[in-house]
């Protein structure tokens, strides 16, 4: 099935559009917030006792919350598109699994290290370092299965392994960012040192994609290289490079310990923004790529109709929650007290 040929047949109804941008937006805002306390969470497994104390208070009053945009994003893919769900989920039913075995993890581990015995902090510092590990690959994997069309073959499997390395040193990179931004003096440095370890994986990891995507999938080489797209598309990853190449200089000057201190963040974060919209260009219209299109898997109109209301009254509240914790805890890290 030919992606323009689908886009020009006119399928009528925007409602599947407006929820599987809803359902985008919700994995977006997963990917950026539940990015960092994952990353956070890898890079404390090796870190000073002292240090780790700190960061894991600096994501304490987020990362539960964090979490609640994913289960909105499955929520909308299992309401809004029952009949691609069952494919996706099944193809991905063991990295799914593994994914919430290390979310599950994590949670007992930042409990258990604070309430617990004294003498098994350590394990449990462990636990959730392996825990925010696990999940970070689970989703790579998941991710290039996905942009593959769960295909089997030997460089589809190649690409999802890539992929899933990339997301993580990814997730790194963003958690060495936030903790750029929420500490200072000899946790700062130490996760400036972080942040300069995983840009080359992650410059690595926007390359392959960008090689192998188009070399993997004639759809998505068709959305890249025919004209008019190829002059649309051509911006973002011009962007991307610029943004990667000033977080990189911004970590080399003294700028990242004072004001600037948001800004290799805020970079990163423009990056997989970038990645994202490039990603929705490369696969749309279709939910499964070149197999099951929005129209063809969305609910009937009426049920996506009445669901559209809930999710006008759901969505709201989730984001005003979530902005109104990051202001109540902006600025530096204070310690969690229990």
């Amino acid at each position: 099935m030919n992606a323009l040929t689908v886009m020009n047949a006119g399928e009528g109804s925007l409602l599947p559009v407006i929820f599987m941008g809803l359902m985008g937006l919700s994995l977006l805002i997963y990917v950026v917030l539940d990015g960092y306390d994952l990353g956070v969470g890898m890079l404390s497994g090796g870190a000073p006792e002292a240090d780790r104390d700190r960061m894991v208070a600096s994501i304490g009053p987020f990362w539960d919350a964090n979490e609640t945009w994913l289960v909105l994003a499955v929520g909308l893919l299992l309401i809004a598109f029952p009949k691609a769900q069952g494919v996706v989920l099944t193809a991905l039913y063991a990295p799914v699994v593994l994914m919430l075995l290390g979310l599950i993890l994590r949670g007992a581990a930042f409990d258990f290290r604070a309430k617990g015995d004294p003498a098994h902090k350590r394990r449990w510092d462990l636990v959730f370092a392996g825990g925010s590990l696990l999940a970070s690959l689970s989703q790579g994997w998941m991710l290039g299965r996905y942009v593959t069309g769960f295909h089997d073959g030997v460089a589809a499997l190649g690409f999802a392994a890539a992929i899933s390395l990339a997301l993580t040193g990814c997730y790194v990179l963003l958690g060495a960012g936030w903790l750029v931004m929420k500490t200072e003096g000899r946790l700062q440095a130490r996760a400036i040192g972080w942040a300069k370890a995983a840009w080359p994986v992650v410059v690595a990891g926007l390359l392959i994609v960008s090689v192998a995507s188009p070399a993997l999938s004639a759809t998505v080489r068709e959305r890249w290289f025919a004209l008019p797209g190829v002059i649309a598309l051509a911006p973002l990853p011009v962007i991307a490079l610029l943004a990667m190449v000033a977080a990189r200089g911004l970590l080399n000057s003294h700028r990242a310990r004072g004001k600037l201190c948001w800004a290799p963040f805020a970079l990163v974060v423009l990056v997989l923004t970038l990645s994202f919209f490039g990603l929705s260009y490369s696969l749309f219209p279709f939910v499964v790529i070149d197999r099951i299109t929005l129209w063809d898997a969305a609910a009937a109109d009426e049920s996506l109709r009445f669901m559209l209301v809930g999710a006008g009254l759901t969505i709201p509240v989730i984001a005003a929650y979530s902005l109104f914790s990051y202001r109540v805890f902006r600025g530096k890290t204070r310690l969690l007290a229990y």
